[in-house]
């Protein structure tokens, strides 16, 4: 029996079809996910404390001084004083495409932020002939006294190529590596093939520079053009990145009916999408499993039913020790926090946590605590600390 008839008999088919697809449902799961979520809330280590609350957030970043840069997919970056409780829209933001998972998407720091200002944010923008794709800009940020501010000389420095058509899977995650270099996870637009096609940059991870030039070392920098910038390939919809301490690039990417993965980043590799994958497409089409085709590099990690990651960090901090060195994981369809604990190039989930909502980004702050944003409008900052 394939995997897309049995799941029909289990009755997971539209559990899997709307996470996987991350469609944006504020009442998913309703009464229900609340009232399991609050149950299973005293058996959680840890206290979860609404801190503010935003309106379709996406990502945020926190700032030296403690403070929180966060982004809304209809266009706006909020900068939130902990402190005080203070919020103000950071003004200069770009004009995004937004609709469907379209609009402002990650916010991170320049590794030195406290010497040039220097952020760096994704999103979707509009093309030609009702087309789409996303674009990394970078800018200065400059705040006043009271908390507010812009955004100056913003400057694009890549986009998603081509831009296609329909407002799905961007991806768009970014980060700084420990070799200093701008890593961009570039979903494959729900267009399968292009995850395999290096005249493109859909379905790949991108290795760029501070200033959006290009490495001499990627792994496709003799070939030149857009394969250039390209670091791995056969990529789905990749929503999560994080480096371990071992300077390992770790990347989670929602897969379709079923099959949603954790994968160690490794230069030069095809993760395989289309061509193979843990879950099937939507109308039951079996895809080949990983392990039919193994010149694909194969996940670490799959779950179905799916989870519908998103947001990830790898725990560093003392707060929680017995968490250093773990990942936490969003979860969207599975309203949850997922532990994922590592040994070497292995990973494992280890725990998982109903929050009773869909958990859009995950974040751990200054001092140690974890910070989760709630996906949708009157959405809630989530400081998490240790229960007494």
């Amino acid at each position: 029996m394939t995997r897309m008839p049995l799941l029909l008999a289990l009755g997971l088919v539209p559990i899997l079809a709307t996470s996987a697809c991350n469609a944006a449902d504020p009442a998913a799961n309703g009464a229900q996910a609340t009232a399991t979520a609050s149950a299973a809330a005293d058996q959680r280590p840890f206290t979860a404390t609404e801190v503010s609350r935003f309106d379709q957030p996406w990502a945020m970043t926190f700032l030296p001084d403690g403070s929180l840069l966060v982004t809304e997919k209809r266009g706006k970056l909020q900068h939130l004083d902990l402190a005080s409780g203070q919020k103000h829209e950071i003004t200069g933001v770009p004009k995004v495409a937004y609709g469907g998972q379209g609009g402002f998407g990650d916010i991170i720091l320049h590794p030195d932020f406290a010497r040039n200002h220097v952020v760096y944010l994704s999103y979707a923008e509009e093309g030609t002939l009702d087309t789409r794709g996303a674009a990394v800009a970078r800018a200065t940020l400059a705040l006043d006294a009271n908390g507010a501010g812009q955004l100056k000389d913003l400057k694009v420095i890549w986009r998603q190529s081509p831009k296609v058509s329909g407002e799905g899977h961007y991806g768009h995650r970014l980060a700084f590596g420990p070799d200093g270099k701008l890593w961009i996870s570039s979903s494959e637009r729900q267009k399968f093939d292009p995850a395999q096609d290096m005249g493109g940059n859909l379905g790949k991870i991108i290795r760029l520079n501070d200033d959006g030039s290009l490495p001499a070392d990627n792994p496709f920098a003799s070939q030149g053009g857009v394969a250039a910038q390209v670091w791995s390939l056969g990529h789905r919809n990749i929503l999560g990145m994080a480096f371990d301490a071992n300077g390992k690039l770790w990347a989670h990417e929602m897969g379709p009916a079923g099959g949603d993965e954790l994968n160690l980043i490794v230069r030069g590799a095809s993760y395989g999408y289309p061509i193979v994958s843990n879950g099937d497409h939507y109308d039951g089409r079996p895809i080949p499993d990983h392990d039919t085709r193994p010149e694909f590099a194969a996940p670490k990690v799959t779950w179905t039913p799916v989870i519908s990651p998103a947001g990830f960090v790898i725990y560093s901090g003392s707060l929680f020790p017995q968490w250093k060195g773990s990942g936490f994981i969003g979860g969207l369809s599975s309203t949850s926090l997922v532990r994922v604990a590592f040994d070497g190039d292995s990973a494992r989930e280890a725990e998982r946590f109903n929050m009773g909502e869909r958990i859009r980004e995950v974040e751990q702050g200054p001092d140690g605590a974890l910070w989760l944003l709630e996906d949708g409008s009157k959405a809630r900052l989530l400081k998490l600390t240790p229960k007494a």
